[in-house]
Formats: structure tokens, C-alpha cells, sequence
């Protein structure tokens, strides 16, 4: 593969790193990435990448939010804001699928609401992934902060929002996992799921909350049902804005792929560990984490 005629533009902190594109593009040779134009992978940023896969995997299965662990540590070694944002998307993908297997029987039965909320996703998908692609660089990461507080504020709310869809499901349901019924995707359920997508694609901290508020608000079934719908919707969207990430020369491949094996690790061995540590106190460490990382990058600006 050709590389750039001038590494040292991509030289960390350099003296022509300011050269480099918003979104970590090549500027001399089109749809390359700082790393394909011929930057090697710091050893140090790579073990970060990895550490933070590994705690964004055991999250994830356990508690949620992971992304507020990948992307402050993509942000670390290096990639700007959206490259940050679409590298953690691409790498945390295979959790999703694993998510989405393990529940097979919770889905088995509930094809006509996949069928109908799957296209608002991916509609919801590709506007947010598009909507974060027009974003110029420099507003994004202006929003950056805020984005990730709001996710911060949805993980601290996700007890209390499934304490309110638990209730709810035990007044309205006699049996928790009954059969879904065959035509109960409202108008009102299709729009929510829709606005969540469009979040999702375009800053994926908090998704699986927004997603589960509004399916266990709006729909009459079981939680597990729920979730497990609520998962296979996440990998919808996420989904779609890989593929739409991919062609767009903002993903550093290798970052992602020290990501994807990294968090399927941590989420396929690190549960065990994870399930030791109490949901909430894990949560609060997350929501604190990511209060203080967003805190930092206001202060940089």
C-alpha cells in the first residue's frame, strides 16, 4: 500500500502534526489514516487501547457503558475526536453480537416487532452516523464533553429507569415472559426507537438505556424479552454505522482491531471478575470516570 511522502506530519506532537486532518486523514493521499500513511503503533498506546477493551468488555456485560472507557483511552493515544468515536464503535461491535446470541431464545418469537423496529434503526442508523460525518471536527469536539456527561447522567439513571419498567411489567403482565403480541408497535414506539438510533450512531455512550427506557415504557413483556430486544436493536445501529464508518477513512484499523479482540476478551472472560464487584458500585465507577474525563476535556477546551 502506498504511504505518505511526509511521515512526519503524523510524527505524535511533531512539528507539523498540526497538518493532519480533523478527522486523522492523509492530507496528500486520500482515505488514509495517519497509521496507514506510515505511523507505527506506540507500544504504550496500545496496551492502553487493549486495557481499556478489556474494562470496556467486562462493563458492558455487566453494567453497561463501556464506551465511556474506550473512547477517553482512543482520545489518549492519539486519534481525534470523531476517529476516536468511530474506532470505539467498530471495536465494540463483536460484544454486541455476543449479547445478542446468548438471548437467541428471548428473540426466537418475537419477529414481527424485530421487523418493524429494525428499519427505524437503520434509518435512525445511517442519519446519525451521516449527521456525525457533516459535523465539522472542531464543533464535535466541542460537544464531546457534554455527550459524554449526558451519557454519564443516562448510566446513573438506568437503576431507577428499570426499577420504574420492572414495576411496570409486574402490574401489567401476569406471566414476565409471555409471548410477544403479534401487532403492539405503536407510532409512539417507532418514533422513540428512531431518535434513540440517531444518538446511538452518532455518540454510542448510553444507547442499550435509551433504547431500554423506551421499549419497557411503551411495550407490554417480560425484561429479559426487552433486553434481549434492546440488544439486538444496539447491534442494528451500531451496525449500520460500521459499515458506513468503514468507507469513510475515519476508523484507524488497527486501534479497533486491538479493540474488538480485546473487549470480546474482557467481556467473555472478565464477566467472572466483574460479577464480583456489585452493579451499582462498577456503575458508579464508570459514571465517575467519565464525569472526570469529561471535566478534563472542558478544561483542555
Amino acid at each position: 500500500m502506498a504511504v505518505c511522502k511526509d511521515r512526519r506530519k503524523y510524527t505524535k506532537g511533531g512539528p507539523h502534526a498540526a497538518a493532519i486532518s480533523p478527522w486523522g486523514r492523509c492530507p496528500t493521499r486520500r482515505g488514509h489514516t495517519p497509521l496507514a500513511c506510515g505511523r507505527a503503533v506506540n507500544p504504550a498506546d496500545a496496551a492502553l487501547v487493549a486495557g481499556a477493551g478489556l474494562l470496556a468488555g467486562a462493563v458492558n456485560a455487566v453494567a453497561g457503558g463501556g464506551t465511556l472507557i474506550s473512547f477517553p483511552a482512543l482520545l489518549a493515544a492519539g486519534l481525534p475526536a470523531v476517529s476516536a468515536n468511530t474506532t470505539s464503535s467498530v471495536g465494540l461491535l463483536a460484544g454486541y453480537l455476543g449479547g445478542s446470541v446468548g438471548y437467541r431464545r428471548e428473540l426466537a418469537d418475537q419477529g414481527a416487532r424485530i421487523r418493524a423496529l429494525a428499519v427505524v434503526s437503520v434509518l435512525g442508523g445511517v442519519l446519525g452516523a451521516v449527521l456525525l460525518l457533516v459535523t465539522p471536527a472542531d464543533a464535535f469536539r466541542s460537544l464531546v464533553p457534554y455527550l459524554v456527561l449526558l451519557s454519564c447522567a443516562l448510566l446513573a439513571a438506568q437503576p431507577k429507569l428499570s426499577a420504574v419498567v420492572k414495576r411496570r411489567r409486574q402490574r401489567a403482565t401476569p406471566v414476565p415472559d409471555a409471548p410477544a403480541p403479534r401487532h403492539d408497535i405503536s407510532p409512539l414506539v417507532l418514533v422513540g426507537v428512531g431518535l434513540a438510533s440517531i444518538y446511538g450512531s452518532y455518540f454510542g455512550a448510553g444507547l442499550g438505556v435509551l433504547l431500554l427506557a423506551v421499549l419497557g415504557v411503551l411495550l407490554q413483556d417480560g425484561l429479559q424479552r426487552l433486553n434481549a430486544l434492546k440488544g439486538l436493536l444496539s447491534l442494528i445501529v451500531n451496525l449500520v454505522g460500521v459499515l458506513i464508518f468503514t468507507f469513510t477513512g475515519t476508523v484507524d484499523w488497527a486501534f479497533a482491531g486491538i479493540l474488538a479482540v480485546s473487549s470480546l476478551a474482557g467481556g467473555y472472560f472478565g464477566v467472572g471478575i466483574a460479577r464480583r464487584v456489585p452493579p451499582n458500585a462498577l456503575r458508579a465507577a464508570v459514571v465517575l470516570f467519565g464525569a472526570v474525563v469529561a471535566v478534563v476535556l472542558l478544561v483542555r477546551g
